[in-house]
Order: structure tokens, then C-alpha cells, then sequence
């Protein structure tokens, strides 16, 4: 690769990163303000939960949709496509007049926003290959979190300003404008006369659910994806109910745990190739190396329940964004070691939906029993979850290669 197409490459991961931050920016718009729209329209904890739902179920089931749509029509147009859509459903959000119409709505949010990672996974798989797609992985990765961490002070800032209903018309506005973007400037390696990262024929989607190495990464994805989901759409309820901080304050400090977790993506990105040169590992091996050390330090946002105060719980939601983004960053780019770019967007999307079956199943049950348990003993399985993914991408990967080193 000449060195203009690999700085095209490079520019195109920044814009891949600007257009995560926009999706996870209007996604967590709502997580923002549930404290304030649950007054005003009228719902409890447990129908927040269902709206939570129905986004997760609508995004777990159009991921393999999205992925398999990108595949066919190409990553330019179809990527605009979904963005554009998922903008005017997060614009239509300002309209809600109940919790059910706003549940709808999160469904139409939840079914376009599933093609951002398989697209965003597919474009790392036309133009990087080896040690070095983790570390492209690691810089758009960026984007989920930094969204998610520019939503609490823009979305507050917005509501005291002009109202709620601005703050979903904006960010959808974003999303309009990011589309526009993409479709400007992204070229395929074949548009640029580049050579293909890889030549690998197309899988079939039966060929990838049926391999080993597909339930390798889709089973510690459906264990660690349970943070995230609870780390975007309920932290902000958490403080407000639990440790009794007002919109405020949660402005102040809901956005460091998203923070961190940059930190965490970018650090586990570059963390893989080092031990590839360090310790002469492989590249599944340094991948899986990564993933362990994310699985341990996911043990701190298990024991917030023992946080004396809510800075002190902050603190280890920070550990706890910083460690799963290491283990998200391993998952996404082992998809695309595994598999074949021209495949990439369907086989990551039947991994994102692994993962968002387990985010859905969790959102639900924090909706029915946190009456009961309190969200410390929650906290404490994800902790848990994360290990024994671990356990099951060592044992499940033990001596498998990548693409690259197969061919």
C-alpha cells in the first residue's frame, strides 16, 4: 500500500469515528433524560426497561440484516443509507407523548443504528490487515464511548436551553449531516486500485453460525456485552435513585466512565500487536492475551456496591469502561481476523446480535428485579460474565490462526 491510500486508509478510521460518536450520541440522548422523561411522561423503572428492550431487541435482530445489506449493496452507500435513516427515527423521538410511543420509536433507532459496527468493522477489514487492525479497531472503538460520553453535558445543555425535544432533533441533525459526509469521501480499495486486504470467497451465513470459530467470539461477546448496555442506559438512573444525584451532577460526571473506556479501546488496540513483538505471540494468542487482562479488571465495577459514596463508584464504572473496551476491541477485530472482508459485515453482525441477545436479556432482568436486589448484585455478575468469557475465547481459540497466516 503506497503511502497516500494508507493515509486515506487512516483518514477513513476518522470518519468511521466521527460517525460512531453521532450513532452512540443519539442513542444515549434518551439515557440522558429518563430521569426527567419519566415524570413528564408518565413511566416507572420497569417501563423504562421495556423502551431500553425494545432498542436492544430491534438492534440484536437487524445487526446479521444490516451486516448482510452491506455485503450486497457496498459499505459507501449502504452506510449513508442507514445513517440517514437512523437520524430521522432519533428526530422523531421529540414527538413521543408516552412511554409507548416512545418504545416504538427506540425500536425504529434500535433497527437502523445495528449497521454502525458491522459497517464500521467492515471498512477496518477492506483496508488494514494483521497486527495493525487492532490498533484501527481501538481508534474507531473511540467513537462508542466518546458519544456516549459527549451525551450527558451536550443532551443537559440542550434541555436547559431550548427543551428536551431539542436535544433528540439535534443529534439527529448530526446524523444527517455525517451521512452526507460519508458518502462524499469513502472509496473501496477496488474505487482507490488498491489490492484487496484479502481474496478470501464469500461465506455463507449457515457456514458462519455452524464454525467453532464463530461461537468462539459469539459467546464471550453475549457475556461481556451486558456491561456496555448497562453503562450507557443506566448509569444515569443509578445515580439519580441510588446515590440521589440530580441532572446536574450527573452531567458533571456521567460522561468519565465513556472516558475511560476510550482510553481502554485505544490501549487494548495497540496492547495486541506489542505482544505479537514482545513476546512473539500469534495473532489470535495476543488477542486473546488482551481479552484476559480486560476479564480481570472488569472485577472492579462488580464490587460498586461496596463504594462508600458515588465518586468512589464513578470510579470503578471508570475501571470498568476502560476494561470492557479492551475486550470490545478484541471481539470486533477477531471477527476480522477470522473472517473474510467480503463476509465481514454479516459474520460481525451475527456477532453483534450474540452480544446484544445477552445486553437484552440483562436490560430486562434489571428491570424486573432491581426492586428486590438493588443494583449491587447486579453490578457483581458482570464481573463474572466477563472471566468466563474469557475462559471460553482461550479454550475455544487454543491454536487457531488468522486469515492472513492461514492463507
Amino acid at each position: 500500500m503506497t503511502r497516500s491510500n494508507r493515509a486515506y486508509a487512516w483518514a477513513m478510521v476518522g470518519v468511521v469515528c466521527l460517525g460512531t460518536i453521532v450513532n452512540y450520541l443519539s442513542r444515549n440522548t434518551l439515557a440522558v433524560l429518563a430521569p426527567q422523561l419519566e415524570g413528564l411522561l408518565k413511566f416507572g423503572v420497569t417501563e423504562y426497561s421495556y423502551v431500553v428492550a425494545a432498542f436492544q431487541l430491534a438492534y440484536t435482530l437487524m445487526q446479521p440484516v444490516c451486516g448482510f445489506v452491506l455485503d450486497r449493496i457496498g459499505l459507501r452507500a449502504g452506510f449513508a443509507l442507514f445513517a440517514a435513516l437512523w437520524s430521522v427515527a432519533g428526530m422523531l423521538h421529540a414527538f413521543a407523548g408516552s412511554w409507548g410511543g416512545l418504545a416504538l420509536l427506540r425500536g425504529g433507532l434500535g433497527a437502523t443504528e445495528a449497521a454502525a459496527i458491522p459497517a464500521g468493522m467492515k471498512s477496518i477489514g477492506e483496508w488494514f490487515r494483521g497486527a495493525e487492525r487492532s490498533a484501527a479497531v481501538g481508534w474507531f472503538n473511540v467513537g462508542t464511548s466518546f458519544g456516549a460520553m459527549l451525551a450527558p453535558p451536550l443532551v443537559v445543555g440542550l434541555t436547559l436551553a431550548f427543551g428536551w425535544r431539542a436535544a433528540f432533533v439535534a443529534t439527529g441533525v448530526l446524523g444527517l449531516v455525517w451521512a452526507g459526509l460519508w458518502y462524499a469521501v469513502y472509496r473501496s480499495p477496488v474505487e482507490m486500485n488498491v489490492e484487496a486486504v484479502d481474496v478470501a470467497p464469500r461465506v455463507g451465513v449457515l457456514e458462519i453460525i455452524r464454525s467453532r470459530k464463530y461461537w468462539a467470539i459469539a459467546i464471550p461477546r453475549f457475556l461481556s456485552e451486558p456491561a456496555w448496555q448497562t453503562f450507557n442506559f443506566w448509569i444515569p438512573l443509578y445515580l439519580a435513585t441510588e446515590r440521589h444525584w440530580d441532572l446536574k451532577q450527573i452531567a458533571l460526571f456521567a460522561w468519565t466512565p465513556f472516558l475511560a473506556a476510550d482510553l481502554g479501546g485505544v490501549f487494548g488496540g495497540y496492547l495486541s500487536p506489542m505482544l505479537v513483538r514482545w513476546l512473539r505471540l500469534d495473532l489470535v494468542a495476543s488477542r486473546i492475551a488482551v481479552a484476559g487482562v480486560g476479564a480481570v479488571l472488569m472485577i472492579g465495577p462488580g464490587l460498586i456496591a461496596l463504594a462508600g459514596d458515588a465518586y468512589l463508584a464513578m470510579a470503578l464504572f471508570c475501571v470498568g469502561g476502560f476494561a470492557h473496551q479492551m475486550i470490545s476491541v478484541t471481539i470486533n477485530t477477531l471477527s476480522a481476523d477470522l473472517f473474510p472482508s467480503r463476509t465481514l459485515g454479516a459474520a460481525n453482525g451475527w456477532v453483534g446480535t450474540a452480544g446484544w441477545t445477552g445486553g437484552l436479556l440483562f436490560s430486562l432482568l434489571i428491570g424486573q428485579v432491581v426492586h428486590v436486589t438493588g443494583y449491587g448484585p447486579l453490578f457483581a455478575c458482570l464481573g463474572v460474565f466477563d472471566l468466563l468469557g474469557f475462559g471460553v475465547l482461550a479454550i475455544m481459540l487454543r491454536g487457531q490462526t488468522s486469515i492472513e497466516e492461514t492463507a
